[in-house]
Order: C-alpha cells, then sequence, then structure tokens
C-alpha cells in the first residue's frame, strides 16, 4: 500500500530554556541567496516529524550526504537553520500482513543510531532536553528519535521496553493509518471507541519510562482518551486542524484543546491536503474517504488472519518502489499553496489553544504537498519570515520554532 494512497484514503505552561540562544549554526557558505531572517538563525528551531532512514535503509544511503532528490538531509537541514529533529522512522503498513513490522522496527532504529554515529560531526542522538541543549552548544544538531508505525501490532511492552533501550524517546501510538491491537487510527476501522485497556497500559509504560506519546494519527476519542489516561503532556506531532481543512487526518478542536490543556504540543503540518481547503476539495472527489464509527466493533483487519509468502526482502523490494516520499505531482496555481497560508494555519492554532501549545511537525520526505516557497528542509527560514509578516513577536515565534517542543520533552523525559 502506497503511503500517499493511505494518506488520502485516510493551561499555559512556563516555557522552559525561553533564554535559549543557537550557538554556531547559520547558513552554510555558497547559499547566501536564500533568507534567513537574524531571529531564525539565532533561535532554537526543531522539527517535530522529519522522516528519516527510510531510504538510508533501502538505498543504502547516507543522510550525510546532500541528496539530488527528496526533502531532507543533514547537510540541508543545517542550511535551513535546523538545530534539532524528531528523527521520525518508520514501518508502514507494507511490513504488516508477514508481520515482519518488528524486525522493521528495530532495523530502522538501529540504523538511525548508526547513522548518528557516523555523521558525529554535525548530529549526536538526545534522550532528554538537557541533551539537546548541550549538543547545540558544541555547534551540532540533535536527533531526538520518534516512531511512527507499529512497533509491534499487538503492544508487547516488553518490546517497548527494549526500544528504549536503545534510545528511542517518543512514539505513535497508532500502526500508522492503521487500527491496531489497542488503538483506532482515525483513517481505519474503528474497534475500539478509541483506546482499550491494553492502550491505556501502553500509555503507562511510556510515562514510567519518559517516552512522548504521540497521538498522531488516532481517532478524535483515541485522542481524548490518551490525552486523559497519561500523566504526562502528549503531543501531536504532524497534522492540519478539521475545522479548516475536513480531512480525517486533522485534529478537532475538541482535541487540539484537550492536548493544550494538559500541556501539549500541536505540530503544523507543512502539505497542502491538510491545510489548503481548496486542494482538499480539488483532491477529495477522487479520493473518497470512509471514516464513520462502527455500531459494533470490527477485528482490525490487519491483525486478521493472513496468508502471505512474502520474505522481507521482497517487502523491502516493493517499499524500495515508493521511495523518497516525496510529491512530485503537478498542482495548478489555484490550488497550490503559499507559506503564508500555512502561517495563517498556524494562527489559528494560536488562536485556538495558545502560542504556549503550537510548533511545526514538517512531514518533510513524507510525501506531502509543499507550499510553492519551500522545496525542501533548507527552507525553513521561510516559516519564520511569513510569521513575521503576521505581526507576530520575536518571542512567539521562538516559541512555535522549537522551545514549545523542547519544554515538552523536557516535561516528559526530565519531570521538569
Amino acid at each position: 500500500m502506497k503511503r500517499r494512497d493511505v494518506i488520502k484514503s485516510l493551561t499555559l505552561l512556563p516555557v522552559a530554556g525561553a533564554a535559549f540562544e543557537k550557538q554556531s549554526f547559520s547558513a552554510a557558505p555558497g547559499i547566501e541567496d536564500k533568507p534567513m531572517p537574524d531571529l531564525h538563525r539565532n533561535a532554537f528551531v526543531m522539527d517535530g516529524h522529519t522522516h528519516v532512514m527510510s531510504r538510508e535503509l533501502i538505498f543504502k544511503t547516507d543522510i550525510g550526504q546532500r541528496y539530488p532528490d527528496g526533502t531532507v538531509d543533514l547537510p540541508r537541514a543545517k542550511e535551513g537553520g535546523l538545530d534539532a529533529m524528531f528523527f521520525s522512522v518508520y514501518t508502514p503498513e507494507n511490513y504488516y500482513p508477514g508481520r515482519f513490522e518488528m524486525k522493521n522496527t528495530f532495523r530502522v532504529v538501529n540504523l538511525a543510531l548508526e547513522q548518528i554515529k557516523k555523521n558525529n560531526a554535525v548530529i549526536e542522538l538526545a534522550l532528554t532536553a538537557s541533551d539537546i541543549e548541550r549538543i547545540n552548544k558544541k555547534g551540532k544538531m540533535a536527533a531526538f528519535l520518534d516512531l511512527e508505525g507499529g512497533y509491534d501490532l499487538h503492544g508487547d511492552l516488553d518490546l517497548l521496553r527494549a526500544l528504549y533501550k536503545l534510545g528511542l524517546r517518543s512514539m505513535q501510538l497508532t500502526a500508522h493509518s492503521t487500527t491496531n491491537a489497542f488503538i483506532d487510527a482515525c483513517n481505519d476501522v474503528y474497534t475500539w471507541g478509541g483506546i482499550n485497556a491494553h492502550g491505556k497500559a501502553v500509555i503507562k509504560e511510556m510515562n514510567d519510562l519518559g517516552m512522548v506519546i504521540n497521538v498522531a494519527h488516532a481517532s478524535n476519542n483515541a485522542i481524548l482518551q490518551s490525552v486523559a489516561a497519561s500523566r504526562h503532556p502528549v503531543i501531536y506531532s504532524h497534522g492540519g486542524f478539521h475545522k479548516i481543512v475536513d480531512h480525517p487526518r486533522c485534529i478537532s478542536d475538541e482535541a487540539a484543546k484537550a492536548i493544550a490543556s494538559k500541556g501539549g504540543v500541536i505540530g503544523v503540518h507543512f502539505g497542502s491536503l491538510f491545510n489548503n481547503p481548496k486542494y482538499w476539495a480539488w483532491q477529495k472527489p477522487n479520493n473518497p474517504v470512509r471514516v464513520q464509527p462502527d455500531p459494533q466493533p470490527k477485528t482490525p483487519r490487519i491483525l486478521a488472519s493472513q496468508v502471505t509468502t512474502q520474505t522481507i526482502e521482497d517487502v523491502d523490494k516493493e517499499f524500495a518502489r515508493e521511495l523518497p516520499f516525496t510529491f512530485n505531482g503537478t498542482i495548478p496555481d489555484e490550488y497550490w499553496m503559499h507559506v503564508d497560508q500555512l502561517a495563517k494555519v498556524i494562527d489559528y492554532g494560536v488562536k485556538l489553544v495558545g502560542e504556549d501549545h503550537i510548533a511545526l511537525g514538517s512531514d518533510l520526505d513524507g510525501g506531502p504537498e509543499l507550499p510553492r516557497e519551500i522545496k525542501d528542509i533548507s527552507d525553513f527560514p521561510q516559516i519564520t519570515i511569513a510569521m513575521q509578516k503576521l505581526g507576530y513577536t520575536d518571542q512567539r515565534i521562538k516559541k512555535i520554532l522549537g522551545l514549545n517542543w523542547l519544554r515538552v520533552i523536557r516535561q516528559v523525559t526530565e519531570g521538569k
């Protein structure tokens, strides 16, 4: 199942680290034509959802090298002024029928650790907010490991603990866009009415370990119940707002307010599909979405008995045809979003839940139809420029650029 097909079918707290200033990152030599406001250059900048390791796993490439395609590599991330990223490793639906999701998850997490070590001159692994600050003071980027996709469709807590010991510090509860054995995905069959007893056990274990709980891709009820079950703030790493675009992947005002009320953060996705009503209206007739609560619970389709003769190598070959996850289609001018429109979506979120609870979750290299002004991660300063045009204060922009993510990570991983 192709990723784009899955997507389409488918109280204010003090800001910890507010005085943080970037130590030495700036635009790299030779890209002076790319604008970077001093505010962006000096602020702490963190992306809440950046896809990594899929192409490195399949094509044996190195994220430290500049790619001729895609939207993310370390050279371009540095040019974009990034100080930290949720290094989102991905286990897609391709690996579920053969029950290869556990093997793939450990492969991509291990590879992420190897790639970070290989590129140690540029990036280091961070387990806490204090780690992020320490790494930035050395002039390096920080990688905060986040899992998108089912680490185990049944939610084995021992496997979760093993991933934590490897360095995983954030995890999306749903199996990407698929309902698993403990939580409903927004694009799939609603089986549990939100989360079940084991879902609460997973959340408790993540709270006890000090892992960030990510409710992106979850159903509305699942988000509300996850927030209620968690002792710590939870995040919604990447998406739009349902009041702007009624795609099922977009968060309701109710759920956004619930996340904010517990100190959590909503990351604004960069794609037109979730942020541009005109684009969604243009796409919708060709991409019907059926997401209605079922009157009777059903067995999650991915957990049903399935027969497959595929090996994991067969799945890798199938998956390779989808890479890199970048939108390569043509968007007519009337449907192509400008970055100023994306800034207005950010503003909607700020007005809804406050400036302490909105951040950026680009989904770069995850397939979004980017605004005209953003071709890859090196264009991250365009977001700052757009927020400046809205008249946002420097402090508000700094919160949205990264301090809100840093505060949540500190609260969850350090208990502060």
